[in-house]
């Protein structure tokens, strides 16, 4: 089947796509995934090993994610990405590697494995051992659930892969799934080897029967169309069926379809057809007699020109006797050339025979077909169209043949919508390259995404610290203001106060200085006054008024004895008063209490 090997399809550098599988695994995130709340430690993730290798064994066909959804454990973000990953993986390779589903859905059980061997290893799981298999796996595109040997032969290949991929969970190496996938490349070599013998003697073989089928057929329309509803001898009827059909056969076989063989030939055969029946030769006896003087000679010389050795001696006797009675007037016994009973079947269109036109056989030859639907289809290999008799030989791309199919039928079939050619294959590591391109370049958007949002997230902050930092100036400006003018509204009602006082003090000092001067007025003459100086007993100077001067507001005070003397201005004894230093003798008490309540209002005002 070397015509089918798949070509090595069109991928990344090997290094970049190794490159992407693990930022993939860590990086994406697909919405609704289960995904865990926080960064969970090691000892917290489950090991989904146990897990997988039991479906892997079951050889289940549900999604990794299904299975993942179905128990209540912790599993990681790599765990989580790795299943999603080899489900997008498998469930794409189901959908485009136009393998049969039943061959598809077997190789896409592997989901278990990749899932595992993702998580734990990343893009070493895909070995390049590995992804030849899978790639590989397009020389069975023909493949179909016949029942047949090949058919079981795959399915016991698979058989292995079973076992192979279980002692991978085992022993969690990926030694033994490629140890099974060397051995299966090596097989497949010896494969194409024997295919191509296969096909090439199979070839030989159609096409030699084709030829066969295409000279007998075609004798035998010729002869079926010329004896159809004749009445004959049986001598002439034996010789065409024994002998002249051998002839026209060969004439066809070596190509000669309306040559110059084939033209006597067949004119020999209506001359005996002619001669035997009555109805034919009876209207023209001189003819009769002229044709029955060459017809043997004829009959010989075409014979041997064609076949090529001489015609059996007693082959012409029934003729010629049949011949001798016809010339002598006579009929002899007669019967049905093509008796129903014989079951001599013939088509007359092999006489007309022409095969399709090229342009429409064109591109067809090496092209599978699909009959039927889901895991009953059947996948057929247009390995040929044998020129001779215009039929489609069948294969299953290995060299055994399926059957032959008339090109008629099979243009029918066609634009019926029965039969349909087989969708162009992906190989593995197309879809493998394709997936994680995808992905990767989700997560770049994803990515971009993130930094977009970080960034939003920092101008928001920045704004929001902006704010707060405008907020607290404008507060602290504020506050200022608010103790600024509370210093000012202070400060006011200090001055304020302070000028009460003044005003106060000096209203009240204007007051001991009127009280004091009425003191000083309203002593009379002999009126006393004491100081708080002490005389020699200790006991406070006493003094009189002696003189009161009006003119220079003099007054002049003398002690008990007139000895001493004092004298005052007005102005000056009124402070001496007011300042307490000299008191006037009877008047003292109410000079006392006055000054008391004066003494009393600047202390009040003073604490307000």
């Amino acid at each position: 089947m070397s015509q089918n090997r798949p070509k090595t399809p069109a991928t990344l550098p090997r290094e970049l796509f190794m490159e992407k599988i693990p930022e993939v695994l860590s990086g994406i995130r697909v919405p609704d995934l289960p995904y865990p709340a926080g960064t969970a430690g090691d000892a917290a993730v489950c090991d989904w090993r146990p897990l997988l290798f039991s479906c892997w064994t079951e050889q289940r066909d549900e999604r990794v994610m299904q299975l993942v959804r179905s128990v209540s454990l912790n599993w990681s973000v790599r765990q989580i990405n790795a299943a999603y990953v080899a489900d997008r993986i498998m469930d794409t390779f189901v959908q485009t590697s136009g393998l049969h589903p039943g061959l598809a859905r077997r190789v896409a059980r592997l989901r278990f494995f990749f899932a595992w061997r993702m998580s734990e290893e990343g893009a070493s799981t895909f070995s390049e051992d590995v992804l030849a298999w899978l790639d590989g796996l397009q020389e069975f595109r023909g493949w179909s659930a016949s029942g047949g040997r090949s058919a079981r032969a795959l399915l016991d290949q698979l058989d292995s892969l079973v076992i192979s991929v279980s002692a991978c969970f085992e022993t969690g190496a990926l030694e033994p799934l490629e140890a099974f996938c060397r051995d299966w490349q090596a097989d497949s070599e010896k494969r194409a080897q024997q295919v191509s013998r296969l096909r090439q003697r199979l070839l030989e073989t159609e096409m030699g029967a084709a030829r066969q089928r295409r000279a007998e057929q075609t004798a035998r329309a010729l002869v079926g169309r010329t004896l159809k509803g004749r009445q004959l001898p049986r001598p002439i009827i034996t010789f065409i069926f024994d002998h002249w059909m051998l002839l026209l056969k060969q004439v066809v076989w070596a190509g000669e379809v309306d040559g110059e063989n084939w033209r006597h030939g067949k004119k020999l055969l209506e001359w005996l057809v002619w001669i035997g029946d009555p109805a034919l030769s009876d209207k023209d006896r001189n003819r009769l007699y002229h044709v029955g003087e060459q017809i043997g000679d004829r009959i010989l010389d075409v014979w041997n020109r064609i076949v090529g050795k001489p015609l059996p001696a007693k082959a012409l006797e029934g003729i010629q006797s049949v011949m001798m009675a016809r010339l002598r007037g006579e009929i002899p016994d007669l019967i049905a050339a093509l008796p129903d009973e014989t079951g001599f079947s013939w088509d007359a269109s092999w006489l007309s025979f022409n095969g399709p036109d090229s342009k429409k056989v064109e591109g067809l030859e090496g092209q599978w077909f699909v009959e039927g639907e889901g895991a009953g289809e059947q996948r057929r290999y247009f390995f040929a169209l044998l020129p001779d008799t215009a039929e489609i030989l069948w294969t299953n791309g290995s060299g055994v043949k399926l059957g032959l199919q008339p090109w008629p039928l099979f243009e029918a079939e066609r634009r019926q919508g029965d039969l349909r050619p087989l969708p162009a294959l992906t190989p593995f590591g197309l879809v493998l390259t394709e997936a994680v391109s995808a992905l990767s370049g989700v997560l770049e958007r994803q990515r971009i995404l993130r930094e977009k949002a970080i960034r939003e997230a920092r101008s928001r902050t920045a704004a929001i610290m902006k704010e707060k930092e405008a907020a607290e100036t404008k507060r602290r400006a504020e506050e200022v203001k608010r103790l600024a003018e509370i210093d000012r509204v202070r400060r006011e009602e200090h001055e304020k106060r302070l000028a009460d006082e003044r005003a106060e003090r000096k209203r009240l000092e204007q007051e001991k200085l009127t009280e004091g001067q009425r003191l000083v007025d309203s002593i009379k003459l002999g009126g006393w006054i004491t100081f708080d100086e002490k005389d020699a007993n200790g006991d406070p100077v006493r003094m009189k008024l002696a003189v009161r001067i009006n003119a220079s507001n003099k007054l002049v005070f003398v002690d008990r004895l007139g000895l001493n003397r004092r004298e005052f201005q007005g102005n000056d004894l009124v402070e001496a008063i007011v300042s307490g230093s000299v008191r006037v003798l009877g008047s003292s008490a109410e000079f006392d209490e006055t000054l008391s309540r004066v003494v009393g209002r600047i202390r009040v005002g003073r604490n307000s």
